[in-house]
């Protein structure tokens, strides 16, 4: 079966939030391509999808965040072969090289979004939760990820990603800074603004600029 056959009725079963469906079709792909393929042609293309139709205001955002949920799970089905043997996450340096945060916010589900779809297709991230100005430089000068991705919902939080790049910088930390939020869809240069690498406006465009980004750096 062509990988490509199935990616509607997967999409439709994930928006259906139908976990058994989804799984039994991965299930069905997986006897005939391994599971690099099946993360790289369905299941990331597939929330990708789902990302630009939330953007497009087709889909809702709990559909997105399940659709995400739901994906994380099935990647850990993926990535066994019937021997039980484990197949390998996307090379990356480190372990802890890419790392996401909500700066002084307590609205996580964006973040959880993010960091759902990134592990969905097969990148490790490492996820910080919700951290201060201090504690984020403290904790990129401890742990040096190599992308950093922060989420914000208020527009005062947005302004202040300025101060962790500008004490970032100044520490010479070559970390790239990934940014995502109301306040930076709202205002498209806003990112440009704080000093932030790049921008994401949802779950695909930050999964496109993490594999960008990593890359350039493999």
């Amino acid at each position: 079966m062509p990988i490509s056959a199935p990616m509607t009725a997967f999409e439709d079963r994930l928006l259906n939030l139908d976990r058994t469906g989804s799984e039994a079709l991965v299930r069905e792909v997986l006897a005939t391509a391994d599971a690099n393929a099946v993360i790289e042609e369905l299941i990331a293309p597939v929330l990708e999808r789902i990302g630009q139709g939330w953007e497009d205001g087709r889909i809702a955002l709990s559909q997105v965040y399940m659709s995400s949920r739901i994906c994380e799970s099935l990647l850990d089905l993926a990535m066994a072969d019937q021997t039980g043997k484990s197949v390998a996450t996307r090379q990356t340096p480190r372990d802890n090289a890419i790392a996401i945060a909500v700066l002084e916010d307590h609205h996580l589900l964006g973040k959880r979004i993010v960091a759902s779809t990134l592990r969905a297709s097969g990148w490790p991230v490492v996820d910080w939760g919700t951290q201060t100005v201090e504690q984020m430089v403290e904790r990129v000068g401890a742990t040096n990820p190599m992308v950093l991705l922060i989420s914000t919902l208020m527009l005062p939080s947005a302004l202040r990603v300025r101060e962790v790049v500008d004490q970032l910088r100044r520490a010479n930390n070559p970390v790239r800074i990934v940014v995502g939020g109301a306040p930076f869809r709202f205002d498209d240069r806003l990112w440009q603004e704080v000093g932030a690498d790049a921008c994401g406006r949802n779950a695909a465009d930050a999964l496109n600029i993490v594999e960008t980004m990593m890359r350039g750096a493999i």
